[in-house]
């Protein structure tokens, strides 16, 4: 029986995660969770799996549930929460799918109590990747990647020599606007661009998809899950999303994970592995129903920024941490509705001339960044 710690439960990753325990209760128990302001769905999950620590955002939300509950779980709430529901003394493995880069204290704390990860998380090895790949190298923790792109990269690595990789490829959907020249990306709303033509995801990450964010965080997570310098990680457009990722090695030879677009599939083998179980209902893969798969040159200065995200990788230091804070915050404004689509990839440009710049961060130094780097991109609205 594995143990499991469940960061961002009520979120689309928490979810999938849920129903993967539920597939397999003989293998899996659930015995903690955090969730954020959706109380609703957070009793349901209470009342199914029955976790001993439960995380909350807000402390009337954790008093409301201390008195619902009573002594049969231990209660707690904001970054305290977290970290208490991340180094649960049952857990074995921490799934961290919470969004942001409020993951990253938590998971600090989880490595150091020596829980592996399954990371969903992909801010935390953005802002701190170096913090990190040094702690779990110390604590001996497996960190195991729960995105897509990931995990299909990680499994095609399996069994090869790493020193022989030439390239790592990373496929990118495009988004709900791939089709859209810069001009008619001018007056897209909120609504359009929360819909994904592929994938069921949160806002935050559907958003990110459309601006090519989300596959920029990936490039350098990808940096530093793999040690991959960004000269040899590249992304392609695959609007079909059965192309997972592949991997490039020096013989020439091309191995790429494909299937269905289906999160369950890497969240599962992130908690099993090495090995792989059944995935009911899961459906399976025919290419002759498909019959074309189509591929794209990546545009970078139509996808402005993913481009700005190669930039602050091979940077590197703060200025992924300021790209990270700076894009949370100009979505947050889109999402509002405060800021129009393209202003999104100018606020975040912005930031990043006016930030600066350390080579080799502290954790309050990153804290202290990410904090003044979000009021930054709040002051350009006046």
């Amino acid at each position: 029986m594995k143990n499991i710690s469940l960061l961002g439960a009520t979120g689309s990753i928490g979810i999938q995660t849920l129903d993967v325990i539920a597939q397999h209760p003989e293998l899996f128990r659930l015995t903690a969770i955090s969730f954020g302001k959706n109380v609703e769905k957070g009793m349901e999950i209470i009342e199914k799996f029955k976790p001993r620590i439960i995380a909350v955002q807000d402390k009337k939300d954790a008093d409301d549930l201390r008195l619902r509950l009573g002594d049969q779980s231990l209660v707690y709430y904001g970054q305290e929460g977290l970290i208490e529901a991340a180094v649960a003394r049952e857990a074995h493995i921490l799934v961290n799918a919470v969004m942001g880069s409020v993951g990253l204290v938590p998971t600090i704390n989880a490595i150091q109590a020596g829980k592996d990860i399954a990371i969903a998380n992909k801010e935390t090895l953005v802002t701190a990747g170096h913090i990190i790949m040094e702690l779990a190298e110390k604590h001996n923790v497996s960190l195991l990647p729960v995105d897509s792109e990931h995990s299909a990269i990680f499994q095609c690595l399996n069994g090869e020599n790493a020193q022989q990789v030439d390239r790592l490829i990373l496929t990118a959907s495009g988004g709900s606007f791939r089709d859209y020249t810069r001009e008619q990306l001018a007056d897209v709303t909120v609504d359009e661009a929360l819909n994904h033509p592929n994938w069921s995801m949160g806002a935050k990450i559907t958003i990110d998809s459309a601006t090519m964010m989300n596959k920029g965080l990936e490039v350098i997570e990808a940096h530093w899950l793999f040690n991959m310098p960004y000269s040899k990680i590249d992304v392609i457009l695959h609007k079909e999303s059965i192309i997972h990722s592949m991997v490039e090695y020096k013989d020439g030879s091309t191995l790429a994970h494909l299937g269905n677009p289906d999160m369950r599939v890497p969240i599962q083998y992130a908690l099993t592995y090495p090995d792989r179980l059944e995935l009911p209902p899961s459906k399976r893969l025919n290419l002759w129903e498909i019959g074309k798969l189509h591929f794209k040159k990546m545009d970078m200065e139509r996808f402005r920024c993913l481009k700005l995200a190669y930039l602050a990788g091979e940077k590197g230091g703060t200025m992924t941490t300021a790209l990270n804070a700076a894009n949370e915050a100009a979505v947050g404004l889109f999402l509002e509705r405060k800021i129009s689509f393209l202003a999104i990839e100018e606020y975040i440009e912005k930031a990043l001339e006016h930030h600066e710049f350390i080579e080799q961060p502290t954790l309050e130094e990153i804290q202290a960044i990410d904090t003044h780097t979000r009021q930054y991109v709040q002051s350009l609205l006046n």
